[in-house]
């Protein structure tokens, strides 16, 4: 295990040297007993500074005080915060190293960290909300993270959990260790909650400085240009990019029961090591993360078909709705390459909620009003190609390649009617010039193009407003 930072060397890490300026310094519990004489502010530091010339508001738990626990005042101090963050139009990023609520300090803890969730909740789509674990995080720690925008987590040293280990054996007798029950391996791999681990505390608070790069200030912003990526004229098109995966970008395998990397594809669409992949190690048959194109920040959602042949199931479509609907909140264009064979089918997947899952996928692309672009690839079969941001869904621009497919099923599916049925089934649906007649598909185009043609979308659409009809807010199948 790296060495443990202290909160100001964490604080100075992740921002431009000496912007940092503290607020409440001086504040202490009312309530708990006088043992530390100094003033310790109460177990949290809070204030604001800059990320790359750019305001952001951060605050960061002291484990060292009060075990980072928090109480009424601690509480207090957070929730100014992001009034503050709030004011100013500006991201909030926590970095957590608590127990949860301070046990001494009973109701009242458990008060203010109701008032922080609704903080947490309220702002939601304003500005992002980042949260850093940096240490064993329990309680209402964890529960403010989960409704941030993303979740960032040190390998062998942050963990997250409801109830720690010791409570746990004594409640129900059950042994964990604080890894096996919250580490890196279960909340990156298996529950999703972690969008990104570093290998230590210097690697995770980098990785927070280059997301933030990709994203707005609020909603009202659009993303910065990425200065090093921007091109004067069209025909620059290709300098930024990966020379080596553009020119390969093409060359995958034709037979759709063969696999490939859709990485490959994404870098030679992208600025050259622009690509930051966000979840990286759940539901690996979908790929998200944030790139440039041109210096233009894109959000890119994209089937993996070396994992599962890229199919969606259950844990996929959550990772894709959240992200999508995230990139809507802050007018980050989507892009979506779609290689998919369908729905994950079987019966662990039916009742593990297939249906309500995937539903959230149509749920996010439908609602949303961010430019959406589509790439079919190579297949789109069934309800997944409509799914994942079909024209009928409300894409704005939908590109095929050559070899491209569109069917309601596949080949194992098609096996399953009469061989009359599948001829006619096969020439009027699989054909996609036929799928461009119907205005299913914009246009055809070969793999070389695709980079070139979604910059030209990107500048020439990146006015696109669409006004929503009012209401108090949909009701999405959670």
């Amino acid at each position: 295990m790296m060495k443990r930072l202290s909160v100001y060397e964490r604080i100075n890490m992740l921002l431009d040297k000496d912007s940092f300026k503290e607020i409440d310094s001086l504040v202490k519990s009312r309530l708990m007993p006088n043992i530390i004489d100094k003033p310790n502010g109460d177990g949290v530091i809070t204030g604001y500074g800059c990320i790359d010339g750019r305001l952001v508001f951060v605050y960061c738990q002291d484990f060292n005080i009060y075990g980072g626990s928090l109480g009424e005042m601690h509480g207090i101090k957070i929730a100014k915060l992001m009034d503050m963050a709030i004011d100013n139009k500006a991201p909030i990023i926590g970095l957590i190293d608590s127990g949860g609520a301070r046990i001494q300090e009973g109701v009242l803890a458990l008060d203010r960290y109701g008032v922080i969730f609704r903080k947490n909740a309220n702002y939601s789509g304003i500005v992002p909300q980042i949260s850093v674990i940096l240490g064993a995080c329990a309680g209402g720690a964890v529960y403010s993270s989960a409704l941030t925008d993303f979740v960032f987590m040190v390998k062998q040293q942050s963990q997250m959990f409801i109830t720690g280990p010791k409570v746990l054996e004594v409640m129900t007798g059950e042994r964990k260790s604080r890894e096996l029950l919250g580490g890196t391996i279960v909340h990156a791999h298996i529950s999703g909650v972690c969008h990104y681990v570093g290998e230590s505390e210097q690697e995770v608070l980098q990785a927070v400085c280059r997301l933030l790069r990709y994203l707005p200030q609020n909603y009202l912003e659009k993303p910065p240009i990425q200065q090093q990526f921007k091109l004067r004229h069209l025909e620059q098109i290709d300098k930024y990019a990966n020379f080596e995966k553009l020119q390969n970008i093409s060359c995958l395998p034709i037979d759709a029961t063969k696999s490939y990397d859709m990485r490959d594809i994404i870098l030679g669409i992208a600025d050259d090591k622009s690509f930051m992949e966000m979840h990286e190690h759940f539901a690996k048959n979908v790929i998200i993360g944030f790139a440039t194109i041109g210096g233009i920040a894109v959000g890119i959602v994209a089937n993996q078909p070396k994992v599962l042949a890229g199919a969606l199931d259950v844990d996929a479509s959550d990772k894709i709705a959240r992200f999508v609907r995230f990139n809507d909140c802050f007018n980050i264009p989507i892009i979506t390459l779609v290689d998919v064979p369908g729905f994950m089918p079987g019966a662990q997947q039916e009742g593990a909620g297939i249906i309500r899952h995937g539903a959230k996928i149509l749920y996010a692309y439908a609602e949303a009003t961010v430019l959406k672009i589509s790439v079919l690839i190579r297949k789109a079969f069934g309800g997944a190609y409509v799914a994942l941001n079909s024209k009928g869904l409300g894409a704005d621009i939908v590109y095929a390649w050559p070899m491209a497919e569109i069917a309601v099923m596949g080949n194992q599916g098609k096996a399953a009617v009469n061989k009359l049925f599948a001829d006619s089934y096969e020439a009027n649906c699989e054909n996609i010039y036929t799928a461009a007649s119907y205005g299913m598909i914009d246009e055809i185009i070969e793999p070389k193009q695709t980079r070139v043609k979604i910059y030209e979308d990107l500048t020439k659409l990146s006015n696109k407003q669409q006004q929503q009809r009012y209401k108090k807010h949909g009701n999405i199948p959670l």
